[in-house]
This record gives structure tokens, C-alpha cells and sequence, in this order.
């Protein structure tokens, strides 16, 4: 099947990419200004008013794409509250994604339950102090345990190595056996990384190709190569066997691993998408030799044993792993802050040698 679709790869350079408006997504970055801790710690507070939790103690945990704090509890329970990063989803995107993880739930897939506000809603909208703006605040279930890549960069070798890669396999199969046989509410609403949302004239990630970084052959290059994977992704289809809802973040870091227990953390990317790009994303980092072989051979010997994957979807996964460095590229574009070092040069370097070693 590759090769019947790398000879779709060459075409006029100027050949237009047609997006669905349906599916068009603002690319533009957000106006909202970061929020100091002092800031994100009275949102916080405010927000759990809207709870019936009382808190003992609240720390702040990480500050990234969304801001996350721990929650004590005078009941000894602990608890996850989310502050979300305005402009990314609107309050029904989010309430799908709990929507879903509350059936991955059902399913025996280990993912973090929704406590309900007082009035029994996922989220709680909370004013900026001393602004105009809100933010979409969440509260979900605590899990304790020890990333999965933690425990990858500690494997002694690389059967270990391939133990860990198969045992993600497996519950990267679990989920998507569930997402295809869940019938959607009619309410639900998440993007799609599908052609547009990829490679579309507003992807979901941002316009990779106006990086000011990009040499003037590289951005031909990477423009060429966009037009290629927008035409094949277009021809693919979307069949039940190979796109569904992913994770569409499900790398090692959002694994969380307690004793025989394995949990899937992290659902904010969340949307419709090929299975492949799910196994692109989990092997993005691991892509120097030897290591690459081993994690990929047991990512998809997990994989399949847990679900059908034909070897004519295993043999466009070097596409879905060049499809992911250019979403970094775009992720990039829209977060500066994130751009440190060599980091864009040596991405646009390795997305154009990945697209020569497909024959764009």
C-alpha cells in the first residue's frame, strides 16, 4: 500500500489545498496574557467554591499548556484541578472529552474520573482577577505513580525497553477498540486531525510552514511536502480499522505507572484521528538507533495483540511520524516561549529528511 501512495507524492507545486470550512480551526495565538502564580492560585481557590470538596491543601504541580494544582481533601481523597489555557477548547469540546473518558472508564481503561461541581457540571468558569477574562476550570481524580518514560530511561536493556514499548501497545489498542465501538453522543464536539486538521490551510497545530526559521529551499520543501500528505491522508479514508478517537498525545510522559497498575493521563489533545498517528506520537522520542527497532517492533507486536493492524497501515507509519514533526513545527510556531536553543532548526532539518526518505 506505501508505495502506491508515495506515487501520489509528486505533483505541480501550485496545486491548491481545498479545507472543508466546516473543519477550519483559527490558528491565530492567543491574546491572553500568562498569568503569574498569585493569579492562577486565586482562580483556583475561587473555583473550588463551586465544589463540594474541602480542601486542606492546595500546591501547584506544573505550569505548562494548562495549569495544573493538587488538591488535599479533609476526607483523605486527592484530586487534580485543571485550569485550562483560554482559546484552545470551548466548554463543549470539554465537556466531550469528559464525556469520553467517563467511557474509556466504563470500558476498565485506568483514566482520571470527573468530580462533578455542585450543580453537577465538569467545569466551573472562573473570572481573571482583575480582568475581563475567564478560564474553564476542572477537577478530576488523583493518580499517584511514576511516568512511564521515567521508568524507560531506567530500563537496563532492551528487552526491558520493549516490555514497556509493548505494554503501550496494548493499551493504545484498548483505546481504540473502545472509541470504535462507542456510539458518539450527538452533543460531542473535538477537532480532527484528519487532512485539513494536518496539513489544511488552518491546521489544528498551527501554520508550520511560516516559521521564520525556514530557509527559503527549506520552506519550499516543507509547502511540497504538505500538498503530498494532504493528498494521500484525503485518499486514505477514514475506515473504522485505522481512525477513531485517539489520545493524539499517548507518549510515555502521560503514562502513569503504579505497581501492576497502568494509567492514562492527559486527554486535552484529544479528537478523531488515524490509529498510526496515535503510534507515531508514542515513538516520536525514541527515534535514534538501536532504540528505534526495538520500541517500534514491540509497539506494534503489543498493538496487535490486543487488535487488528494490517501491514499495509504499519507501512504509512513513517508518514504519521513526519506528520507529527511538522505539528510540532506549527505547535512551535504558535508557542515561542517553547523554542529554545537549536530546537526549530534541528526539527526542520529532520522533518526535510524524512520527507527525501518518502521521496518528496
Amino acid at each position: 500500500m506505501f508505495s502506491k501512495f508515495v506515487r501520489r507524492w509528486c505533483f505541480p507545486a501550485n496545486t491548491p489545498i481545498y479545507s472543508s470550512p466546516h473543519l477550519q480551526r483559527s490558528w491565530r495565538m492567543s491574546m491572553a496574557q500568562p498569568l503569574d502564580r498569585a493569579t492562577l492560585r486565586a482562580i483556583a481557590e475561587r473555583a473550588l467554591d463551586e465544589w463540594d470538596i474541602c480542601a486542606t491543601e492546595l500546591e501547584l504541580i506544573s505550569i505548562s499548556e494548562n495549569t495544573v494544582f493538587r488538591i488535599d481533601t479533609d476526607t483523605d481523597e486527592t484530586y487534580a484541578l485543571r485550569i485550562h489555557r483560554p482559546d484552545y477548547h470551548n466548554l463543549a469540546e470539554l465537556n466531550s472529552e469528559q464525556q469520553w473518558t467517563a467511557a474509556l472508564k466504563r470500558a476498565g481503561i485506568g483514566v482520571p474520573l470527573p468530580r462533578l461541581t455542585r450543580e453537577g457540571h465538569g467545569y466551573a468558569t472562573v473570572p481573571v482577577p482583575g480582568s475581563t477574562e475567564t478560564r474553564h476550570v476542572g477537577i478530576v481524580e488523583w493518580f499517584e505513580g511514576v511516568t512511564l518514560s521515567s521508568i524507560i530511561v531506567q530500563a537496563p536493556d532492551m528487552r526491558t525497553l520493549a516490555l514497556h514499548f509493548n505494554q503501550l501497545g496494548r493499551i493504545a489498542a484498548r483505546i481504540h477498540n473502545q472509541a470504535v465501538s462507542w456510539q458518539v453522543p450527538e452533543d460531542f464536539q473535538r477537532h480532527a486531525f484528519d487532512a485539513d486538521g494536518f496539513m489544511g490551510d488552518t491546521p489544528f497545530w498551527g501554520p508550520f510552514w511560516v516559521l521564520p526559521e525556514l530557509k527559503a529551499s527549506e520552506r519550499e520543501h516543507i509547502l511540497n511536502t504538505r500538498r503530498a500528505i494532504h493528498r494521500t491522508l484525503s485518499d486514505y479514508g477514514k475506515g473504522s480499522e485505522i481512525y477513531s478517537l485517539i489520545h493524539a498525545d499517548l507518549h510515555p510522559h502521560n503514562l502513569l505507572v503504579n505497581g501492576d497498575q497502568l494509567h492514562v493521563i492527559d486527554f486535552d489533545d484529544s479528537g478523531f484521528g488515524w490509529h498510526q498517528y496515535e503510534l507515531a506520537v508514542a515513538l516520536d522520542a525514541y527515534r535514534k538507533p538501536p532504540h528505534f527497532k526495538v520500541a517500534r517492533d514491540a509497539l506494534i507486536a503489543g498493538y496487535r495483540s490486543e487488535r487488528p493492524l494490517s501491514d499495509e497501515a504499519i507501512e504509512l507509519l513513517p508518514m504519521f511520524l513526519l506528520i507529527r514533526s511538522l505539528a510540532l513545527l506549527g505547535w512551535l510556531h504558535e508557542r515561542p516561549e517553547h523554542n529554545k536553543g537549536d530546537r526549530v532548526r534541528n526539527l526542520i532539518q529532520s522533518a526535510c529528511k524524512q520527507a527525501e526518505a518518502l521521496g518528496i
